[in-house]
C-alpha cells in the first residue's frame, strides 16, 4: 500500500528461535513424545525439523517410532507437552528481541508476528511473554505453511503493505526461504543451522546487531 510516493515500510518476526529461544522446550517435549513412541531422539533428528510444519513433524516422529501410535494422538501428546512448559516456567526471550520491538513500535512501523507454530502455542508464548505485535499469522491461518510463501504474504497484506517494502526477520532455512519467495528483505539471525548470505539477504549473528527506525531495519554493527 501506498500513500502518495510513500512506500509503507513494515517488519516482520519469525518466533521459535528468533524471538524466544523455544528449541531447548520443543526438545524436551519431541523427546518425551518420542519415549513413549519406544524411540530415542536426538539434537541432529530436531534440526531436521527446523521451521517446519506440525504435520511434517509428527511425519518425522513416526517414522521413527517402534510403537505405533495415531498421528492426532501424536500431535496432541506434543501440543500439551510444549505448552505446558511455556505455561509452567515460561519462555526466554532471545538476547535484544525487546529492545528492537521498542524500537520498532517507536518508529511507528507496522509489525507482525510469522509463526509456523499453532495458534495456541502461539498464544501461550505471548501471553507469558508480553510481546505484541500489529497482526499475527500462524499455522492456523494458512493453507500451507513455511517455505511456502503464504504466510509472509497474508502478513504483508494484514499490514497494508508491499512485501517489497517488508522486512522479513528469520533464524532457520525454511523461514528464509519463505519470506524471499514472498518478495521480502530477509534478515536471518541463524539459531541451530548456519545460512549463507546472499543478495537480497543479511545475516546477523544476534538481533543486538539491528536497530530500527522509521525508514526500516538497519545494522547496528558490522555482522
Amino acid at each position: 500500500m501506498t500513500t502518495g510516493d510513500h512506500v509503507r515500510v513494515a517488519v516482520m518476526f519469525d518466533m521459535d528461535g528468533l524471538l524466544v529461544d523455544s528449541e531447548p522446550l520443543w526438545l524436551e517435549a519431541e523427546t518425551a513424545v518420542m519415549a513413549r513412541l519406544g524411540a530415542e531422539w536426538t539434537t541432529a533428528d530436531q534440526v531436521q525439523l527446523l521451521g517446519g510444519s506440525l504435520d511434517r513433524t509428527i511425519s518425522y516422529l513416526l517414522a521413527r517410532a517402534k510403537r505405533p501410535a495415531p498421528p492426532g494422538q501424536v500431535a496432541e501428546w506434543l501440543m500439551s507437552g510444549i505448552i505446558e512448559r511455556v505455561r509452567d516456567h515460561g519462555v526466554p526471550v532471545r538476547p535484544g528481541a525487546r529492545e528492537l520491538l521498542a524500537e520498532v513500535a517507536a518508529a511507528g512501523l507496522p509489525h507482525a508476528l510469522v509463526t509456523g507454530s499453532e495458534r495456541r502455542f502461539m498464544d501461550v508464548v505471548l501471553a507469558r511473554t508480553g510481546l505484541r505485535f500489529d497482526a499475527l499469522v500462524c499455522a492456523d491461518d494458512v493453507s500451507v505453511t513455511k517455505p511456502d510463501p503464504e504466510p509472509y504474504l497474508l502478513a504483508a497484506k494484514l499490514l497494508g503493505a508491499d512485501p517489497a517494502s517488508c522486512y522479513a526477520l528469520e533464524d532457520s532455512p525454511n523461514g528464509v526461504a519463505s519470506a524471499e519467495a514472498a518478495g521480502c528483505r530477509v534478515i536471518a539471525v541463524p539459531s541451530l543451522v548456519p545460512i549463507e548470505p546472499a543478495p537480497g539477504r543479511t545475516v546477523v549473528r544476534s538481533l543486538l546487531d539491528l536497530r530500527a527506525d522509521a525508514s526500516g531495519i538497519s545494522l547496528r554493527v558490522p555482522p
